[in-house]
């Protein structure tokens, strides 16, 4: 069930209510218990009575160890196969904490309360929940749907715009796999100055998206792949900066991994080069730049290959468009055009 509403704590009650849980657990991190937690101490009786679990922020905190450390917490507070888990905060709460209700006594309700705008619009819709596993994005996980999402922009009053930006581009992605009109129209707007009205609107339309595809694929086989645009290039992105330990925040892994796919979409499919300079100049400009070097390139290519979404061995799988609108999944790409894409992709964001 998804929710869109700024009336949150009312929603959150009422859905808990609607759920009769035999307890209540709250599964967050450092950073959303000084941010947002209070707030729905206050303001809610679901979370005001709950036992709180807290994790360490980040992404390089979403592993075994910390999925560990949440079982423990659980079994310690006598939590049964009737507890509810509230999953409060980013997307490395709503994936991890997904995985670890999916787990815990072979499964276990949760709700998703996303604070962030990537949570809002990617990680927490869809039911698909992981940990990163050996240095590899998501490598463990779980297809298990929370009993609602809800959605709000309440808590988006304590994001950074570099925040604010790590979400734009997934709802960029999903403009960029739907219309030339929608695309037109999200590259105009300022997330960093956004109205709560309007940016509810538009998250709304965006999830949409993805939830088109999600119901005619819900396991993944097939049409959903189309949601993985620009994420091969982006999770190698992502795994070399992780094995930098300097990690890159997936927003933005996404934003130049779909730079690249556009370059590689113009050698494979002839997407339009207009298209792909507007996009590519729009994330230099809000964005930055992914650095590497032409001698990461064969290290990158080494991390696409392990990526999850391959069918065959050695292969790797791309989503492409022709053009916005049109996207083309598991689409087969010369090997010369892979690395040739990462040299170009180094020429157009120096």
């Amino acid at each position: 069930m998804l929710l869109f509403t700024n009336h949150v704590f009312q929603a959150l009650d009422e859905q808990v209510a609607r759920l009769n849980p035999a307890s209540v657990v709250v599964l967050t991190d450092s950073n959303t218990v000084e941010c947002v937690l209070p707030q729905l101490q206050s303001q809610s009786e679901a979370v005001a009575a709950a036992r709180v679990i807290t994790v360490a922020p980040g992404d390089a905190n979403k592993n075994i160890d910390t999925v560990n450390h949440i079982w423990k917490e659980l079994s310690s507070c006598g939590a049964t196969r009737n507890t509810l888990l509230l999953n409060v905060g980013g997307g490395v709460v709503t994936d991890m904490g997904g995985f670890a209700a999916a787990t815990f006594k072979r499964g276990i309700r949760f709700i998703n309360l996303p604070t962030t705008l990537l949570a809002a619009v990617d990680a927490s819709v869809g039911g698909k929940n992981g940990i990163n596993f050996y240095g590899l994005k998501n490598e463990i996980g779980t297809f298990r749907e929370p009993e609602a999402t809800i959605i709000s922009t309440e808590f988006f009053r304590t994001l950074t715009s570099a925040q604010l930006l790590e979400g734009y581009a997934e709802m960029l992605k999903h403009a960029l796999i739907s219309s030339e009109e929608m695309t037109s129209r999200l590259l105009a707007y300022d997330i960093t100055e956004y109205r709560d009205d309007t940016l509810l609107d538009l998250l709304r339309e965006s999830v949409a998206v993805k939830e088109k595809y999600v119901t005619a694929d819900p396991l993944d086989t097939g049409a959903r792949h189309a949601l993985n645009f620009g994420h091969t290039f982006a999770h190698a992105f992502e795994s070399l900066a992780m094995q930098r330990q300097s990690p890159l925040s997936h927003g933005y892994a996404v934003a130049f991994g779909m730079v690249a796919a556009m370059i590689l979409s113009h050698l494979e499919l002839k997407c339009p080069t207009d298209w792909l300079n507007r996009y590519a100049a729009y994330v230099k400009a809000r964005y930055g730049t992914f650095a590497f070097t032409c001698k990461d390139v064969p290290v990158l290519i080494d991390f696409m290959r392990h990526d999850k979404k391959n069918e065959a061995i050695g292969a790797i799988s791309f989503v492409l468009l022709e053009k916005p609108g049109v996207p083309v999944i598991n689409h087969p790409v010369a090997d010369a055009n892979i690395p040739a894409a990462l040299d170009l992709y180094l020429d157009m964001m120096a």
